[in-house]
């Protein structure tokens, strides 16, 4: 019986399992009952398990045959996200506000689901990890990890993630070599005005007119600034000022990310931001405050790890279904941080066509959790045995 279909006599558990956490979903950091309900499934398959790391982050360790192999790391993320959702699933979201939008419920489940078959088979000489992450969603989980001494703990020779793609058919996996997922910076502006009535303007520094001029100005950067052949995002995605009809109100907020490729592209865009700023606060007589933070870095994935990865993937689901040479997605990624710790490889399986990620009405297609499964098995079998590094 061959790893996929092995792990297909469980995939009705694992179905389960994963919609179970759908119902109970838990933002970064805030992982508890989530980290629970995975401890108690690698406990019952006889792994050793580590609590606590990086917050509510867990780790797995099982030996193979014998410790003589490489170690292996395997991570899946398992925050959600501040979505209300909207489907009628009979799973769905219980949490008022709260829904695994982006899948790390079905991330996490086929880490449990490759877990249960290494344990089951040890058909590997070495150490399988099993990185169970908080907080990827923007919170800095990878690093809180890497920061509580998650390398040093548990030493990794290589190390492996997988995301799921709803615009990818089903089963297919892309992947690519070198730089794969944009660093992501965020950032908040303050624009504080001076509150007025708002039948006499002339009385105020309109905060929400600066703000608006502000947003406009700030899409000519991307567009008048950057170097066309480089990639760039600027998107502002969240805008807050006042609480009723009549008033100018003295503050408002700006929020959003940046996300690049190129560091020369990263440190020009936020100095661009804050010249912007600048200009605009004495143009109007307003003071302007600007936050930019380096949440996430870019994903490069390791040349003999992908490579490897993409044998293993063909092996499995057939060379038809592997591209190894996937463009860059301007997503972003806090795997980012482990990978430039430990050489690896970051990839994306395609699932049941559907609203795409971090939509409302987004769900994980359960079909692919023994492929997932399968995979991320197979990379511990193969690569602890592997002669490079």
């Amino acid at each position: 019986m061959n790893t996929i279909d092995r792990i297909g006599t469980y995939a009705a558990e694992l179905t389960a399992l994963r919609r179970d956490l759908h119902a109970h979903p838990e933002l970064g950091f805030e992982e508890v009952r989530t980290s629970g309900v995975v401890a108690e499934q690698l406990e019952r398959f006889g792994i050793a398990v580590h609590r606590g790391i990086g917050g509510t982050g867990l780790v797995g360790v099982l030996e193979g045959r014998s410790a003589n192999g490489r170690r292996i790391g395997l991570r899946a993320d398992m925050d959600a996200l501040p979505i209300e959702e909207a489907t009628n699933l009979p799973y769905r979201s219980t949490i008022p506000g709260k829904m695994h939008a982006c899948g790390h419920d079905g991330h996490t489940t086929m880490l449990v689901g490759a877990a249960r078959y290494l344990a089951e088979t040890r058909d590997f000489d070495g150490t399988a990890l099993f990185i169970f992450q908080p907080a990827e969603e923007g919170l800095g989980g990878a690093r809180a990890m890497i920061a509580d001494g998650l390398f040093e703990r548990f030493p990794c020779d290589e190390v492996y993630g997988l995301h799921n793609a709803p615009n990818v058919p089903r089963g297919r996996m892309h992947m690519r070599q070198g730089p794969a997922m944009a660093a992501a910076d965020f950032f908040d502006i303050r624009v504080i005005g001076r509150g007025a009535h708002g039948a006499q303007p002339h009385r105020g520094i309109d905060p929400i007119l600066v703000a608006t001029a502000l947003a406009q100005a700030m899409q000519s950067i991307v567009s008048r600034n950057a170097n066309p052949l480089e990639s760039a995002v600027l998107s502002i995605t969240q805008i807050h000022a006042g609480a009723a009809y009549n008033v100018i109100p003295e503050e408002a907020h700006l929020a959003g990310t940046i996300r690049t490729f190129d560091p020369e592209l990263r440190r020009l865009i936020s100095a661009r931001i804050r010249e912007l700023a600048a200009g605009l606060a004495s143009a109007y007589g307003a003071t302007i405050e600007v936050e930019i933070r380096d949440v996430f870095s870019v994903l490069v994935n390791s040349p003999a790890q992908t490579a490897a990865a993409a044998e293993i993937a063909r092996e499995l689901f057939g060379a038809e279904s592997v591209d190894d040479s996937a463009r860059p997605h301007m997503g972003s990624e806090d795997f980012a941080d482990m990978i430039a710790a430990v050489p690896g490889a970051y990839a994306w399986i395609g699932m049941d066509t559907g609203p795409n990620l971090h939509n409302a009405a987004y769900d994980f297609d359960d079909r692919i959790i023994p492929l997932g499964s399968a995979y991320l098995a197979s990379l511990v079998e193969r690569r602890t045995g592997a002669s490079i590094a």
